[in-house]
């Protein structure tokens, strides 16, 4: 494993001694174009080189939670290429066969986890250079949606969509730092946070539609074992309750062509501008070439782009309506450094196949690992999903992964019902028309009577009596978002209420209590054990 060209610098360790937090004990790696104080800041170009007073916003986040930083790691300079090759620090290559690339822009930070050099790495993504490199050294790659992480402190590529992105070993070690690492920051004008509802992921921790792109549009460039542990994955997401829709891969391909064959790449030249202007000649001639095209375009183009994408979005809307989560290979195949010289614009054009729509039409995504190809080369799949199910897509993750997951669906809260809002029932509608989606059907604890109670629609009123010892009631708990959750309480009638049940695994949840007056003249149905074994018993 040749691991020279993963550093560019190394942190002094009295300069960062270890402090109390989330992340104490975790040791990390920035790539280069994030600024680390103490260490120059080159984005891989000697002659860019700066010194930052202070560090990037969210890596001072990690320092202060108790993590540790490595120092600064190599990359496709500017952050231009997926390849890992365009750095004059020389190319990384996977960890698994040095003969093939290690992936970019963020190379040497996937290669520093995937050694085993640090625990977790931060890179940057605007068209994949987080998920490519976490697929070709058998990774998480986290690119959240843009303004979770704050990019100030970091040398832009395309400003408006750039994403800091998180790569670690499984979703549990990625969630835990992306939690830490999130958060507005008022110096970056890109900076946003959800709002109540908008990081819902109620299909997080139960059935979920998955999209697929249609046969005649996926593109594996030859790679047989590549589309067949795609075909594996799909198969292993079905078990786990998904349920895979064919969608119209089409549209999303029309928005990733707009990133570099479209006014984008202007970003690139309105980052560096004067500097390539003054040393075009030290710039990596590839990386040189593709900022220097930026000139072709002009405004009219960048609006006309504009509202190219508009459409775009518009129209992916509806596959969205069909699903929860798109589910691509990462990258279609890997390539050999040999092959990236011998044509290096077109082979890093095909590894964005199935990425550089991401950030232009404001998704998140997780790139996971997906099994390994029989000459020993890793294979991963990407799970994305609209901006802000970040946490929804790392659970969704987990369980692929065979990960411990919690109980609660991100962004949503747990409600048992155990009567006319049951599946099938006269109003589910309620719950369904609200986005929540059932998550399992289990029993209460014991300690709960149920009680059959009159009125236009037959309802089952819940009491605890803590002295009773039954067999518990059967109910369904379901998540619901959270913006929909007052609405949902709200359409409640007396002598029902929402409060806490508890469950027969001691989990607590939101449930259907009802008032104890309302049950002094009702009929006790206790007996039955749910709601449906009553109604199968009257006549």
């Amino acid at each position: 494993m040749n691991l020279e060209s993963v550093w560019i610098s190394k942190a002094t360790p009295q300069n960062f001694p270890p402090k109390t937090g989330p992340l104490s004990g975790l040791t990390f790696a920035i790539k280069d174009n994030i600024d680390l104080a103490g260490l120059p800041t080159t984005a891989a170009c000697p002659a860019f080189a700066y010194s930052p007073a202070q560090s990037a916003p969210v890596v001072q986040r990690l320092i202060d939670a108790g993590a540790v930083p490595v120092g600064k790691t190599n990359m496709d300079q500017f952050a231009t290429g997926l390849v890992g090759t365009r750095s004059p620090y020389g190319a990384c290559s996977s960890v698994f066969d040095d003969r093939y690339i290690s992936g970019g822009s963020s190379s040497g930070s996937a290669v520093a986890v995937a050694s085993g050099q640090v625990t977790f790495a931060l890179g940057t993504d605007t068209a994949g250079s987080g998920r490519v490199p976490a697929a070709f050294n058998n990774l998480v790659g986290l690119k959240p949606t843009r303004g979770l992480l704050s990019t100030s402190g970091v040398v832009p590529a395309c400003r408006s969509i750039d994403c800091v992105t998180i790569l670690a070993r499984t979703c549990a070690e990625a969630s835990k730092v992306f939690e830490v690492a999130r958060g507005f920051d008022p110096s970056d004008p890109y900076s946003r946070v959800p709002t109540a509802g908008q990081d819902a992921a109620p299909w997080a921790n139960g059935p979920f539609r998955f999209g697929v792109p249609a046969a005649d549009q996926l593109q594996f460039f030859g790679d047989d074992e590549a589309a067949a542990l795609y075909r594996k994955a799909i198969a292993d997401l079905e078990s786990l309750g998904g349920t895979k829709v064919e969608i119209d891969y089409a549209l999303f391909r029309a928005a990733a062509d707009l990133l570099y064959s479209g006014p984008w790449v202007a970003e690139r030249l309105a980052a560096i501008g004067p500097f390539l202007e003054k040393h075009a000649g030290e710039m990596n001639p590839v990386v040189r070439d593709i900022i220097a095209g930026a000139r072709r375009f002009t405004a009219v183009d960048a609006f006309n782009a504009e509202y190219k994408l508009r459409e775009l979005r518009r129209a992916t809307e509806v596959e969205w309506t069909r699903i929860d989560v798109l589910v691509l290979p990462t990258t279609g195949t890997i390539y050999t450094h040999e092959a990236v010289a011998a044509d290096p614009v077109r082979l890093n054009t095909n590894l964005g196949y199935y990425t550089n729509f991401v950030n232009l039409l404001d998704l998140a995504a997780v790139a996971v690992p997906a099994g390994f190809r029989p000459n020993g080369l890793p294979f991963g799949i990407s799970i994305v999903g609209p901006a802000f199910t970040d946490v929804g897509l790392l659970t969704l993750g987990s369980r692929y992964l065979c990960e411990p997951v919690t109980e609660t669906a991100p962004g949503c809260i747990s409600v048992a019902v155990l009567g006319a809002h049951l599946s099938g029932q006269p109003l589910n509608w309620q719950l369904t028309h609200r986005g929540a989606r059932l998550l399992k059907t289990c029993r209460t604890a014991p300690g709960y009577r149920f009680y059959a109670l009159e009125g236009k629609i037959p309802k089952p009123g819940l009491i605890r009596e803590e002295s009773f010892q039954g067999r518990g009631i059967e109910v369904e708990v379901w998540a619901v978002p959270n913006d929909q959750f007052g609405s949902f309480v709200a359409d409640v009638p007396s002598p029902l209420g929402i409060g806490n049940a508890v469950l027969e695994n001691g989990e607590t949840v939101k449930c259907f209590i009802c008032e104890p007056y309302a049950v002094a003249n009702a009929l006790e149905i206790t007996h039955f054990g749910g709601w449906r074994k009553y109604l199968e018993s009257k006549p």
